[in-house]
C-alpha cells in the first residue's frame, strides 16, 4: 500500500510577503515588525536607549558640575581662573565625547538586533530575546567597528575641509566663505549619495556574518539599480520621525518658558519654578527618546526589507525562503539558515510579459495520428450590400466542389436562386389554373396530395 505524507496546513504569512515586493510594500511593512513582536524591539530599544541618556546625562552633569565649582575657589579674571575654565571645558566636552560614541555603540546593537529580529518576523517566526541576541553576539564587534570606522572617516573629512576654509577666510574672508558653501553643498550630496549604498551594511554583517570591508562590498552590490527607491525610503522615514519629534519638543519648549512665570509670578519660588521647568523638559525629552526609538527601530526593519527585496530578485532569495519554512511547517529540524544559503549568485529571471501584448496564438499541436488546427486566418471581405448569397443545393457536377469544401471569397454559383419546388399533377375534376394543392408535411415525395374541406362539406365543394 502506498504511504502518503500526513496533510499539514498552509505556512504562517509572515510580515512581508515571499516574493519580490516594491516601494510601497518596503515603507508600509516598515512599521508592522513593531506589532509582530513590540516586546523584542520597541521595549529592548526604549530600555537600552533611556538607560544610555540617562547615564550619559548624569555622567556630563557630574563631571561639568565638578570641574566647573572650581572657579568659586579663585577670583575672577585671574590666570588660575582662566586655566580652570579651560580645563573643565576639555574634560566636559571629552567625557560628553566618550560617552557619545558609547551610546552611538549601544544604538549599532540596538540596530542589530531590530536585523535579527525582522529576519525571523520574514518567515513568520517570533523569537525570544536571547534567541535574537544569539544571532547577533557573534558580530556585534563587526557592528560597532563598522560605527567606529563611518564616525572617525566622517570626522576626518570634516576636519580636512573645516581646516582648508579656516585658512582660506584668514587670508581672503569671501573666498573662504565661498569655498565654505561649496564644501557645505558637497558634504550633503555626498552623503545623500553613501547613504543608500551603505544602507545594507548592518545586514550583510548580521545575516550573512560577512567582516566589515566585505559587507561594505555586498552592499554596494545589492543597492545597485536600487538607488533612489532605497534613498527614498530613508528620506521618507527620517523626515517624518524629524516632524514628529519637532512636534513634540517645540509645545514643551513653549510651555517651558511660560512655567516660571506662572509658578513664582514675583520671583520669590525660584527652586519650585526651577523644578517644574525641569520636569516639563524630563517629559519633553523622554517624548523624543521614545520617538527617536520607534524611528529607529522602523528605519532598521526598512533596510533589512531592502536587503530582502534584492537578494530575491538578483539570487532567488524567495525560493530558499520558501523551502524553508516548507521543511520548517512540515515537522523538519536542524534547518539551514535561508539567508545562508545561495550568498552570491545570479539567478536570471524570465522578463515579465507586458501590460495588454498577450502572446501570439500558433495554434495546438496535433495529436497522434490527426491533422494539427492552425491558427485562426481571420474573418474575409464583406459582401457588397444587396448582393444574394451563394446558397441552394449542392450541384453533384463534378466541377462543383464537394459539400462542406469552403468557396473562394466573394465567388457567386451561377444560378444564386433557388429552384422552384416541382408542381404535382392537377386532381381529377379539378382545372389545370387551379392551385396546388398542398401536400402533408409527413407525406413522401411523389404521394397523391392531401386536399382540405370545410368540417361538414361532403368534401368536394
Amino acid at each position: 500500500m502506498t504511504a502518503y505524507p500526513a496533510w499539514t496546513p498552509a505556512s504562517r504569512p509572515g510580515i512581508v510577503p515571499l516574493h519580490p515586493y516594491g516601494f510601497g510594500t518596503i515603507l508600509g511593512r516598515s512599521f508592522v515588525a513593531l506589532r509582530h513582536n513590540p516586546k523584542v524591539l520597541l521595549g529592548f530599544a526604549l530600555i537600552v536607549q533611556a538607560a544610555a541618556y540617562i547615564v550619559l546625562t548624569a555622567a556630563v552633569g557630574g563631571v561639568a558640575i565638578a570641574s566647573f565649582s572650581r572657579l568659586d575657589t579663585v577670583p575672577i579674571g585671574s590666570d588660575d581662573y582662566d586655566a580652570i575654565l579651560a580645563g573643565s571645558a576639555v574634560i566636559t566636552a571629552a567625557t560628553a565625547l566618550v560617552l557619545g560614541l558609547a551610546t552611538g555603540a549601544l544604538s549599532v546593537i540596538v540596530q542589530g538586533v531590530v536585523v535579527s529580529e525582522v529576519a525571523h518576523a520574514v518567515v513568520a517566526e517570533k523569537p525570544s530575546l536571547k534567541a535574537v541576541w544569539a544571532r547577533v553576539k557573534p558580530v556585534v564587534w563587526r557592528l560597532i567597528g563598522y560605527s567606529a570606522l563611518y564616525l572617525v572617516a566622517t570626522i576626518v573629512v570634516i576636519g580636512v575641509l573645516a581646516g582648508i576654509v579656516t585658512l582660506l577666510v584668514i587670508n581672503v574672508l569671501w573666498l573662504g566663505v565661498a569655498v565654505g558653501v561649496l564644501f557645505v553643498l558637497g558634504l550633503i550630496v555626498v552623503s545623500l549619495w553613501l547613504t543608500p549604498k551603505l544602507f545594507l551594511v548592518p545586514s550583510v554583517i548580521i545575516l550573512e556574518r560577512a567582516p566589515i570591508f566585505r559587507a561594505i562590498a555586498r552592499s554596494w552590490q545589492l543597492t545597485r539599480g536600487r538607488f533612489w527607491s532605497t534613498l527614498g525610503v530613508v528620506v521618507i522615514i527620517s523626515v517624518a520621525f524629524s516632524i514628529v519629534a519637532q512636534i513634540i519638543s517645540v509645545p514643551f519648549s513653549l510651555v517651558a518658558g511660560i512655567v516660571p512665570g506662572i509658578l513664582a509670578p514675583t520671583g520669590e519660588d525660584a527652586v519650585g519654578a526651577l523644578v517644574g521647568v525641569i520636569a516639563l523638559q524630563v517629559v519633553g525629552q523622554f517624548g523624543i527618546l521614545l520617538v527617536q526609538c520607534i524611528a529607529l527601530v522602523v528605519q532598521s526593519t526598512s533596510a533589512v526589507l531592502v536587503y530582502v527585496d534584492a537578494r530575491m530578485r538578483v539570487e532567488a532569495l524567495d525560493h530558499d525562503l520558501n523551502t524553508y519554512v516548507e521543511q520548517r511547517d512540515a515537522g523538519g529540524t536542524d534547518l539551514v539558515d535561508p539567508y545562508l544559503v545561495g550568498v552570491g549568485r545570479i539567478v536570471e529571471r524570465p522578463a515579465p510579459t507586458p501590460v495588454g501584448a498577450p502572446p501570439a496564438f500558433a495554434g495546438y499541436a496535433a495529436p497522434t495520428g490527426s491533422p494539427a488546427y492552425g491558427a485562426p486566418q481571420g474573418y474575409g471581405a464583406p459582401q457588397p450590400y444587396g448582393a444574394a448569397p451563394a446558397y441552394g443545393a449542392p450541384s453533384q457536377d463534378a466541377a462543383t466542389p464537394a459539400h462542406g469544401a469552403p468557396q473562394p471569397s466573394g465567388a457567386a454559383s451561377a444560378d444564386p436562386t433557388p429552384p422552384a419546388p416541382p408542381v404535382p399533377p392537377a386532381a381529377d375534376g379539378a382545372s389545370d389554373d387551379a392551385p396546388p394543392a398542398h401536400r402533408a408535411p409527413d407525406a413522401a415525395p411523389g404521394a397523391a396530395p392531401t386536399t382540405w374541406a370545410a368540417p361538414g362539406s361532403s368534401g368536394d365543394a
